[in-house]
């Protein structure tokens, strides 16, 4: 893939709001005490799919066998997660602030937006490396409500790319897969082969016999902390997203590095990649 790439430009075509398929009771669910600590995130996933007239796949229903166009393909991502969104219907709500200013997840059934818009460039032509440029903000949506906001972009050569941009404070990396995992499922007109625990007794507040004083300092209530000074500016430095390919028997190389000469659980592919990746970064800043 070249660093370059072609300049995308992007059209959206239709907005849309999708809500779970079943009426639910409007109520509240807290947030972890990580989460009230944390400042709120997206985060994104993006999965691109070559043109399906090109191969035999097709789309099977009551009607029988059907060619995948990109209005069928839309019409059954919709559907799969209203279906989803039963189950999982957290993703359906919004975080609101309570009275001392903290974020907690209204279940309403709002709905995700989903987007369903036209790229003018072919899946060859995208550039992965800088997905800064090419990819965020046109191919993957920014969510401006609720948890969760969807897009489905048509390219110009007939491919696909469906993104997701979540709301980290209401679902980790496990729980996003989870949810791609059951959507997927349903798109499938297959059963849900895992269930999602909504549950919220672990998270509330304990009373433990003693803790140390210092918590008092570290866990405020956010309507106890003074003001910002005027003109601040955070001291940050500019996030620079990459994507890099990586061929399959080098991370089997890996993997065997990994493992020489230990016992035990082997390390998995993952675990030995990203142990070379901090290596190299902290190698870099010593």
């Amino acid at each position: 893939m070249s660093g370059k790439g072609e300049l995308v430009v992007v059209e959206v075509r239709k907005k849309e709001v999708v809500a779970a398929g079943l009426p639910m009771q409007e109520h509240l669910l807290p947030l972890s005490n990580l989460d009230l600590l944390l400042p709120p995130v997206d985060v994104a996933v993006f999965f691109c799919y070559k043109n399906p007239t090109t191969t035999t796949t097709r789309l099977t229903g009551k009607e029988g066998g059907l060619l995948f166009t990109f209005a069928s393909m839309v019409y059954v991502l919709k559907k799969a997660m209203s279906q989803a969104l039963v189950s999982y219907y957290p993703f359906a709500g919004e975080v609101v602030h309570n009275t001392v200013g903290e974020p907690q997840l209204l279940c309403n059934n709002r709905g995700v937006d989903f987007i369903e818009a036209f790229a003018h460039v072919e899946l060859q032509g995208l550039n992965f490396y800088n997905p800064d440029d090419s990819i965020e903000g046109k191919l993957v949506p920014k969510k401006k409500q609720g948890v969760l906001s969807v897009q489905a972009t048509e390219l110009k050569c007939g491919g696909l790319v469906v993104a997701c941009t979540f709301d980290h404070r209401v679902a980790d990396a496990y729980s996003t897969n989870m949810f791609l995992v059951s959507w997927a499922e349903m798109a499938h007109d297959k059963q849900l082969s895992l269930l999602p625990s909504i549950g919220r007794s672990i998270l509330s507040p304990r009373q433990p016999g003693w803790y140390d004083p210092f918590l008092d300092d570290m866990y405020v209530p956010v309507s106890a902390l003074p003001p910002l000074p005027k003109n601040t500016k955070p001291n940050v430095d500019e996030l620079i997203s990459r994507i890099y390919y990586i061929e399959a028997d080098q991370l089997s190389r890996l993997q065997s590095l990994a493992n020489h000469g230990t016992s035990g659980r082997g390390k998995t592919k993952l675990e030995a990649f990203s142990a070379f990746l901090w290596k190299l970064v902290a190698a870099r800043e010593a």
